[in-house]
């Protein structure tokens, strides 16, 4: 089968716009809707005419075609049922405006042209011709083993989901099961006596309801690829909920299976939800995960049908939010905080809280689990001063001292605790460090330089004025200050030195991520973007072209950038998300491209992991030209192989006859010696042997440098093999001992061929088993029919071939078994099928019954061509 691919256009020409009219299954009415539609354009004025509608004898849609302008059908009359088909010619000869072409996936008959009938449409779209056809899902190539599986009914026409995917337009045809069972059973779908065994089989409700739901989930995702590239399009950020999407946030902590659970529960409940699983690997206590849990998680994801990703961000929320707006999320789950009490009273807000506070239009679940609020005591190492605990620490560095004296002066007033100038300073001391360690240096000199003051004034003799009398008294306030201030800097030091740790298992664990994708095979250019676009949380990745026209391209987007913000700016404020305008990051690939992202701004750490992406990139970029030049410079290896082996047999099976012809002639033109008859007789014949050989051999030799330059001219016409079959044996120069079953070959319709192309491809044939065919066992020669092909056989009882060793058979210069390599340049089997192949043949070798070897030319049958009118 042809590869699908976008349709050669013809220049000069628009293509043509393709419609295709989707059913679940026969019967659904997807011929008649085709046929409604072009009514409908014809009474615009629209020049539309049925190229090929199959109406399976039903009357309501026959009744349909009455009016439209109808070509006439290809007929195919091969001595059996006679089969019709699209005639393309006909359909290219009258250019319409729009064309109806139904049954897309249908196998055309061999012999006419294209192997399928989607590959016709092609045609007639790089024609500039609009096509509207039909095709059920089971004929969709991606879901035909899911359809066999549901119904137990292989699916031998298939039509690639690219061709369909490319169309303009998709339009459902939709009918209930119940509804197209009651079609079937008064007969609007299948002759009476089928009724019953449709109903019974294939018609049963789960298999219609199953084929129903996977037409629809099969359209809901191109429209949900068209959806996606209409936001890219027009800069379009904000969540549309079209259908359910649900992100999962993991620490890699044990609560991550409960988590991942109960996303997908909530995806399941939305058909086509899709579930994403994203982990931050930054701060807040994400960044030291446990490899082997996050490959665990990652494990239960993908085996719960979802996707798994690892994203970079400064700050968790902002990242978890990045990446669902960016997947176009509708819902987002995160766990409750595993931090204890004293972490929740002393640190800033946990994820969940500032997720729903910044989510917007997301909808956020928070899932309590097992370890909800007994992970942590005290604040998260390396989380960084909060804005919260920055203004909170100067707060406490003013009234904990305060509250302190207050409590200590009512105690010393009702005398309820003895405490000494020592107890006090202490106590002084520790509420000091408890600022330092809340709010880092700069509080804990604001508590330091509090606490003295009161301690000074109310502790320290004499009490109530701001002096100081002994050494001791000096001393302890100074040990009191340095100790302070030692212990804020300790632990603003320890924050910094967490922020890097933080930051360096970030990036490790990003580019571990990176090299484990690469090792599964994600080696390609766009599967290299697409994680980059993913990781890094931004809108779009590419990569463009660096030169003169990069500052033009760049001018181009800066204005298109432009509009969109403009377009988008009521959206913007309806959303009320606060975002940024996005912005594109620039990082060269190589020294002809760059790479290109589009969405937030990024720290200076992270382009230092964007570098490491980028050096991949430019790797695969440089793996895909080296090996975009090995398969140019391949065919020209190729060829130099060829004109090496050729020069190597030239030089001696040239040599051979041209030798034994000149020494012919020489001796016959020779005046010295007087020839008898007989032996001047016996000279020609050997000059004239010697010239037919080499004849034959230069003729080879140019045929086989056409079909390698694909410069062969061809003429099919329908041919005889009665009339071919002789002709080719009177070309060799040794009649060989040849059976030929004349009955079957009289018998056989013409095949489509060029005639001294076939008999060159039947001599050569002949020759070589003659050659192989033991003495006393002639070569046979017979004919049969096989669907609409006919099938020549060429049959010898000589060794025949290993089946390791029929295929090197045809190559060029190969002369398996050959003890004498003076028989020939062994281009005889080569040329055979190069030839039957250009002709629209196959040539395969075959075991013959009781030994030997088969050669099998396989042709299509000249098709029998007729007119017919309504």
């Amino acid at each position: 089968m042809a590869q699908a691919g976008a349709p050669p256009e013809t220049p000069g020409i628009r293509p043509g716009r393709l419609k295709v009219f989707l059913g679940a299954a026969p019967g659904v009415g997807k011929t008649y809707r085709m046929l409604d539609e072009g009514w409908r354009r014809a009474l615009r004025g629209t020049d539309v005419v049925v190229a090929y509608a199959e109406c399976h004898h039903r009357p309501h849609t026959e009744e349909m075609l009455e009016g439209l302008e109808t070509l006439p059908r290809l007929r195919h009359d091969h001595g059996g049922p006679e089969s019709t088909g699209l005639d393309l010619a006909a359909v290219l000869a009258r250019r319409p405006a729009v064309a109806l072409v139904d049954e897309l996936a249908h196998t055309n008959v061999p012999g006419t042209g294209n192997a399928k009938r989607w590959q016709d449409v092609e045609e007639l779209l790089a024609a500039g011709i609009d096509v509207m056809t039909t095709v059920n899902i089971q004929h969709l190539e991606s879901l035909s083993d899911v359809v066999e599986k549901i119904t137990g009914v292989p699916q031998r026409e298939t039509v690639p989901d690219d061709v369909v995917r490319r169309a303009h337009q998709i339009e459902l045809v939709d009918m209930a099961p119940e509804a197209l069972r009651r079609r079937m059973a008064h007969g609007n779908i299948y002759a009476p006596e089928k009724i019953d065994a449709a109903l019974s089989h294939y018609f049963r409700v789960g298999n219609l309801t199953a084929l129903r739901e996977l037409a629809l989930l099969w359209l809901a995702e191109r429209v949900d690829e068209t959806l996606q590239r209409y936001r890219a399009e027009h800069g379009i950020g904000g969540v549309w909920e079209t259908r359910e999407r649900v992100v999962v946030a993991l620490t890699g902590g044990p609560e991550g299976d409960t988590l991942i659970r109960r996303a997908a529960r909530i995806a399941a409940r939305s058909s086509g939800g899709d579930l994403l699983a994203v982990h931050v690997t930054r701060s807040d206590g994400l960044a030291g995960a446990s490899p082997a849990a996050l490959a665990g998680q990652r494990r239960l994801v993908e085996s719960l049908g979802g996707t798994y990703h690892t994203v970079v961000g400064d700050q968790v929320p902002a990242a978890l939010l990045e990446f669902a707006r960016a997947e176009n999320a509708t819902q987002l789950v995160v766990g409750v905080s595993r931090r204890g009490w004293p972490a929740r009273v002393l640190a800033a807000r946990g994820v969940g809280d500032s997720v729903v506070e910044m989510s917007g239009d997301i909808d956020v679940h928070i899932v309590t689990h097992e370890r909800a609020g007994r992970g942590r005591g005290l604040p998260v190492p390396g989380s960084g001063l909060s804005r919260v605990r920055r203004i909170c620490g100067p707060a406490a560095g003013l009234l904990l001292p305060l509250l302190l004296t207050a409590t200590l002066r009512a105690d010393a007033a009702t005398e309820a605790v003895a405490l000494n100038l020592t107890s006090e300073t202490l106590l002084f001391l520790v509420a000091v460090v408890g600022v330092a360690c809340i709010g880092g240096v700069t509080s804990a000199l604001l508590a330091s330089l509090t606490a003295s003051l009161l301690l000074n004034y109310y502790f320290i003799p004499p009490t109530g004025r701001f002096t100081i009398h002994g050494a001791n008294n000096i001393l302890a306030l100074v040990a009191f200050a340095l100790v302070a201030v030692t212990v804020a800097a300790v632990v603003d030091r320890s924050l910094r030195l967490s922020r890097r740790a933080a930051s360096a298992t970030a990036a490790a664990e990003t580019l571990s991520s990176l090299a484990g994708g690469i090792l599964r095979g994600e080696q390609d250019v766009p599967d290299l973007l697409e994680r980059t676009r993913r990781t890094f949380g931004m809108e779009s990745a590419e990569l463009r072209p660096r030169g003169r026209g990069s500052d033009r391209d760049r001018d181009r987007a800066r204005d298109r950038d432009q509009d969109r913000g403009r377009e988008a700016a009521p959206a913007t404020a309806r959303d009320g998300a606060g975002r940024a305008p996005a912005e594109e990051i620039r990082t060269p690939i190589g020294e002809d491209a760059e790479l290109v992202l589009r969405g937030r701004a990024l720290p200076s750490s992270d382009r230092r992991v964007l570098a490491a992406f980028a050096a991949h990139l430019t790797a695969a970029v440089e793996r895909a030209r080296l090996a975009r030049a090995a398969a140019e410079i391949e065919p020209v290896r190729a060829a130099d192989r060829m004109r090496t082996a050729l020069l190597a047999a030239v030089s001696h099976d040239l040599r051979t006859p041209l030798a034994s012809g000149w020494a012919a002639v020489s001796s016959l033109r020779s005046r010295e010696v007087d020839f008898s008859p007989e032996d001047r007789e016996e000279l020609l014949a050997t000059a004239d042997e010697s010239m037919a050989k080499l004849n034959r051999l230069v003729d080879n030799l140019l045929d086989m440098s056409r079909l390698q330059a694909g410069a062969l001219t061809l003429s099919l016409r329908p041919t005889a093999l009665v009339e071919v079959l002789p002709l080719a044996l009177d070309s060799l120069p040794e009649a060989p001992a040849c059976e030929v079953a004349a009955p079957d070959l009289e018998r056989a319709p013409d095949v489509l061929a060029d005639p001294p192309l076939l008999e060159r491809v039947l001599a050569n044939l002949v020759a070589n088993a003659a050659r192989h065919s033991p003495p006393g066992r002639p070569v046979t020669v017979a004919a049969s029919v096989l669907a609409s092909r006919v099938e020549l056989r060429v049959v010898d009882r000589g060794p025949g071939l290993r089946p390791a060793d029929r295929e090197r058979a045809f190559e060029p210069f190969q002369r398996l078994g050959d003890t004498d390599n003076t028989t020939g340049l062994g281009l005889g089997l080569a040329l055979s099928r190069g030839l039957t192949e250009a002709m629209g043949g196959t040539l395969t070798p075959e075991d013959t019954p009781g030994g030997g070897l088969t050669m099998v030319v396989s042709l299509p049958a000249a098709p029998v061509r007729t007119t017919s009118g309504r």
